[in-house]
């Protein structure tokens, strides 16, 4: 979205937005206006997933923003990568900077349009299928509705919130705000040449197959630490969380003839949030327009 359109929001033309009526009216009632629709996209080549190589016993990843360049310098940070670079932290980097793309260039396109955030983030992902004359992709899509709260300075950086608008109203009701949308993810590998149960080899009732057991355990864990690093790097003070998946998939392994390939896949994605201006147990005014540069333009720009 060009600076024309930005004219017309800003000048109090026509805008558009991806509100249901009821999450319109529930942002307006606590003083804010929307001022356009936003949108990002990324298309990530998985590149080696399966196959190319085995995992071994488990392989983890974290990525983290790092600090910000002196003088508030904006735009996309690039992000540093923590932990053995093999088939998983393969998968769980490309799983996280296609998620990342999106977001910024939907906050990107925010800031462009004046607004002071995005409310109703719905994140999507879509596995492109390889066919005889393309490789196979991900596609990672976000759209949301940049709002903006009249009499307000600008924001140093937009923040973005996956809430709806009654959930959005009800927050800033009282007393928090969306600081920006944070995302823990975390891959563990395993190689299984037939994993035994854990109450022997081959038993005829059910048993517990503690490997997998493990792995599964190890990917959840691992996005849970994860996503509270997140929250930390935006100097949120916690997360209210609105997804949580889990997905195992497996493949014969090339390296290791007659063994299966496991990576677990655990995303946990939230808004992240932050309390402003009012000590906890007050009660919450019936707010008309809120100061955004209260408590959120010293905090650490939103995810």
């Amino acid at each position: 979205m060009g600076d024309g359109k930005n004219a017309t929001a800003s000048a109090g033309g026509a805008w558009d937005s991806a509100l249901p009526v009821g999450d319109f009216a529930a942002i307006r009632s606590v003083g804010f206006e929307p001022v356009g629709q936003v949108f990002g996209a990324a298309v990530y080549y998985p590149g080696t997933v399966l196959g190319a190589g085995c995992p071994g016993t488990s392989a983890e990843y974290v990525l983290r923003d790092p600090p910000e360049p002196p003088g508030g310098a904006t735009g996309p940070r690039p992000a540093r990568v923590h932990g053995a670079v093999d088939p998983a932290a393969k998968v769980a980097h490309g799983l996280y900077e296609g998620r990342r793309t999106a977001i910024e260039r939907m906050t990107g396109q925010c800031a462009e349009l004046g607004g002071h955030g995005i409310v109703g983030a719905a994140l999507r992902i879509r596995e492109i299928p390889p066919d005889p004359l393309t490789a196979g992709a991900i596609e990672f899509t976000v759209i949301g509705t940049a709002v903006r709260a009249g009499g307000c300075p600008p924001l140093r950086r937009p923040f973005a919130a996956d809430l709806s608008g009654p959930d959005f109203a009800k927050l800033i009701m009282t007393g928090w705000a969306p600081a920006g949308i944070a995302l823990g993810i975390s891959v563990s590998g395993l190689h299984d040449d037939s994993v035994p149960p854990s109450s022997g080899p081959l038993p005829t009732e059910n048993a517990e197959v503690a490997a997998w057991t493990a792995l599964v355990a190890k990917a959840r864990q691992g996005a849970r630490r994860y996503l509270e690093q997140a929250v930390r790097g935006v100097g949120a003070d916690g997360v209210v969380v609105s997804a949580a998946t889990l997905r195992v998939r497996g493949g014969p392994c090339h390296a290791h003839p007659g063994g299966t390939d496991y990576l677990a896949e655990a995303t946990i994605t939230g808004t992240a949030v932050a309390r402003f201006g009012r000590p906890p147990g007050a009660t919450p005014p019936r707010l008309s327009v809120l100061r955004l540069d209260e408590g959120l333009s010293s905090g650490a720009p939103g995810l």
